[in-house]
């Protein structure tokens, strides 16, 4: 890896995350190359890594496009993973030792300051990092595979771009909140945030719900 190919990973990447490259559109190694000022070469390794992180599609002899999650997919990871994690939280509620929850804290804690910051790669670790902790208190290794399954990482860099300042900072506090449930041992209530928390975070991403889907 080299800084020209670093330069163009972090360019590429905003460029797709801020919708100037659409969903399944074909990204060409020379275009890419003269509008990042780059040489082919790292638009290449570019390419890749950004393949690995599931923002971009690559097929052989048909070049690389932007990935794509057709809208009905996406909505049904996010009702899914609200079920599942909410079911966490709940036996998280239960199961978690002090030393856990502290653990917690200190993630949501640091999660917030850097939110606030407006710090979004260490908003996007900070979150992976809280939700496989907790998911890996509820004891089940089922919820733990469930939800690997289901989260890509360009889902959750998708939906943290999607987000406006009331929603990082809703979603942030719902990280303290449920870390507050967990110290009164209250499963009812540490589900009942966790499933906010995904719910809202649908929303971020997807916009309102068609009337069919809310009948």
């Amino acid at each position: 890896m080299t800084a020209a190919s670093d330069r163009a990973v972090e360019q590429l990447r905003e460029r797709i995350l801020g919708g100037e490259y659409a969903p399944g559109e074909r990204l060409g190694e020379v275009d890419l190359a003269e509008k990042l000022g780059v040489s082919r070469t790292p638009v290449r390794e570019a390419l890749r890594r950004l393949s690995a992180e599931g923002l971009v599609e690559l097929a052989t002899n048909k070049g690389a496009r932007v990935a794509e999650y057709p809208r009905e997919d996406l909505d049904h990871i996010f009702e899914i993973r609200a079920r599942v994690e909410g079911l966490a939280a709940r036996a998280a509620a239960t199961t978690a030792s002090a030393a856990d929850i502290d653990r917690l804290d200190t993630i949501a804690t640091e999660l917030k300051e850097h939110s606030e910051a407006g710090r979004l790669t260490e908003v996007y670790r900070l979150n992976a990092e809280y939700h496989a902790t907790l998911n890996g208190l509820a004891g089940s290794p089922v919820v733990a595979a469930t939800v690997a399954q289901l989260v890509h990482a360009s889902v959750l860099v998708r939906t943290l771009h999607a987000f406006d300042e009331t929603a990082r900072r809703r979603s942030v506090n719902h990280h303290l909140e449920i870390v507050a449930a967990l110290r009164a041992r209250d499963g009812d209530w540490a589900e009942a945030v966790m499933r906010a928390h995904l719910l809202s975070a649908r929303a971020s991403l997807l916009g309102p719900r068609n009337t069919e889907e809310t009948a």
